[in-house]
Formats: structure tokens, sequence, C-alpha cells
């Protein structure tokens, strides 16, 4: 019998408020996956070059604003890279800026989503999202 390896998704943000407040929607949404939140780009890039490719997270949600590696940079690191390029990302900050949409768009983000500032208009949005992405495919344990 194989076994199968449920496929994770990624929360990269500095705020563990919002890293809460992201896990908690999707998994109201349906979202059965596991999800690993990291706080820092660095820690998500260096988990990154580490896995094996079928070990690498089906998406990943990622703030722009963050100390340190910006959000901006790490995904210009995983659309570079050949072996990260193809994980979808969608950027989720407090930024509307249509420049800095433009830029990310540019550097390969899948989905731009503004963080609305209120708690429940946020919520909402973050469950919209996971029922876009109610994902239930795993991949073989190798």
């Amino acid at each position: 019998m194989t076994q199968v390896k449920p496929v994770s998704i990624y929360v990269v943000d500095d705020d563990s408020g919002h890293s809460r407040l992201i896990e908690k929607n999707l998994r109201r949404s349906g979202i059965g996956n596991e999800i690993e939140v990291f706080s820092d780009g660095r820690d998500v890039l260096n988990r990154m070059q580490n896995e094996r490719k079928q070990d690498q997270p089906i998406l990943i949600l990622l703030d722009l604003n963050m100390p340190g590696l910006s959000g901006k940079r790490v995904l210009k690191k995983l659309k570079t890279d050949e072996r990260t390029k193809q994980v979808p990302v969608i950027v989720l900050t407090t930024s509307d800026s249509p420049e800095e949409i433009k830029e990310c768009y540019e550097l390969g983000c899948n989905l731009f989503m503004t963080k609305p500032m209120r708690y429940e208009k946020f919520a909402e949005n973050v469950r919209q999202l996971g029922l876009v992405f109610q994902i239930v495919e795993t991949v073989p344990v190798s």
C-alpha cells in the first residue's frame, strides 16, 4: 500500500496575529492541509532549498512588509529558482499601491490580495481564499 503525505501550505508573515488569523480562517473554509508558519523570509527560503521537490508546499501565502528579507525579495528568489518557481505564491499585504501590485506580478506572484484593516473583512477574505483553494491533494511518500 502506498503511503501518502499531505501537501503543505506555507504562511510567511512576521505578524503572528495575522498568521493565526489566516490559519484559523483557512481551517474554517475547509482546508485540511498542514499549514506551516514562518515569521521570517530567510527561514522559508532555507527550508525550501533543503526540501526535496516533492516535499515543497502546494501554496505560499506571503506578506511583503517583513523586517530583514522583504517579501518581494523572497518572491524574487522563489520565482528565479528552478526548484521553487512552480510553487504558487499569493501575496497578502496591507499595501494597495498600484506600483507594488505591478511589481509583484512582474516578479511572478500568482495573486495579490490586500489585507483590509478591519478584522471581519480580512477574515472573510481569507475564508473566501480558502474556498478557492480547498486542497485535498496528497503526494506519495518515497
